[in-house]
């Protein structure tokens, strides 16, 4: 669906993000390589538009989400591939920037952007909206952040989040609640993976602790 259908049939968009270079906790190695792989592999594709960034701060992505949104309102197909921290807090997923701090669990409404923000993004595109999400690693904000409500949870990996949308797609690197390794190499496993297989039709990736959380 997302890559086999004649280039003039349809305007395909897509904006890739990778984030490595924290400033306030480790950082991590393989992001921003990922992030290039897919942007080469979309573009490869035939992908009208491929916006790709890294190590982005939280103004800066929330530009990036803002001019992706305005690209996707006259697209037929919107994807959004993330690679970096990302973290579950209450049962809602965020995608943490860079220069996040999240010295308490509260700071994470401020300072990261939670998945509905970027579903806000692909949200105008006609046919399809995909969002992959490589972003299930241990997260070490959650280890030194001060909890301010003992009822409030963190949990592990990503929480299983259900489309609103036929047309919409979530993909996970792990199954909720789980972590994914980033591997030996200077590419995650999961996206080596995608890498290989996006361009294949008819493959669906559901029910595996080593795969996408959903048929895509």
């Amino acid at each position: 669906m997302l890559m086999c259908q004649p280039a003039w049939a349809e305007k395909r968009v897509a904006l890739v993000l990778g984030n490595s270079a924290y400033q306030n906790v480790a950082q991590l190695p393989n992001p921003v390589n990922d992030g290039a792989i897919i942007a080469a592999k979309l573009r490869e594709a035939g992908f009208d538009v491929v916006d790709s960034r890294h190590d982005l701060p939280a103004a800066e992505t929330r530009r990036a989400l803002r001019d992706f949104a305005d690209r996707s309102r006259d697209a037929d197909i919107a994807v959004v591939y993330y690679a970096g921290h990302g973290m579950e807090v209450d049962g809602t997923n965020y995608l943490i920037p860079v220069d996040a701090k999240l010295e308490r669990d509260t700071d994470v409404y401020d300072e990261a952007f939670s998945l509905d923000r970027v579903l806000l993004a692909i949200e105008p595109a006609k046919r399809l909206r995909l969002v992959i999400l490589d972003a299930c690693r241990d997260n070490p904000f959650s280890k030194s952040m001060k909890r301010t409500l003992a009822s409030r949870a963190i949990g592990q990996g990503l929480a299983k989040i259900e489309p609103s949308s036929p047309n919409m797609l979530i993909a996970y690197s792990a199954k909720a609640g789980s972590t994914a390794a980033d591997g030996d190499g200077k590419n995650s496993p999961f996206t080596v993976a995608l890498s290989k297989y996006l361009r294949s039709p008819g493959l669906t990736c559901a029910g595996r602790s080593d795969s996408c959380a959903t048929t895509c």
